[in-house]
């Protein structure tokens, strides 16, 4: 269950992020100002998250590999905020995109010897 958490609390801290950087797309009327700090409040939460994340998973992976989990992570987050929260389709360069990446992943994950 350990090295499961580290992935649990990252998608956790990415949710946070994720509404933290485009959450305010959708209330375009809000002042720039107030989208800032309504940003930093809950980018606050995504880092009670992140840290934790990856100061337990740096006992079972390296910090390459943390940051390549995150970063698959926030791309499956992404997707469905995009799809579910803005609106927007999912076309198939982006799935090709995703690919690639998950791709770079698998290379991240091969054995040292």
């Amino acid at each position: 269950m350990a090295r499961w958490l580290p992935l649990l609390l990252l998608t956790s801290s990415n949710v946070f992020m994720t509404f933290a950087w485009y959450g305010h797309l959708k209330y375009k009327s809000v002042p720039l100002w107030q989208a800032i700090l309504a940003s930093w409040g809950i980018a606050f939460f995504e880092y009670i998250l992140m840290v934790p994340a990856n100061r337990v998973g740096s006992s079972y992976y390296s910090a390459t590999q943390l940051k390549i989990m995150q970063e698959v992570i926030t791309l499956c987050v992404f997707s469905g905020f995009a799809v579910l929260y803005l609106g927007e389709r999912l076309r198939w360069n982006h799935v090709m995109a995703f690919v690639c990446i998950l791709a770079a992943v698998g290379f991240t994950f091969i054995p040292r010897n």
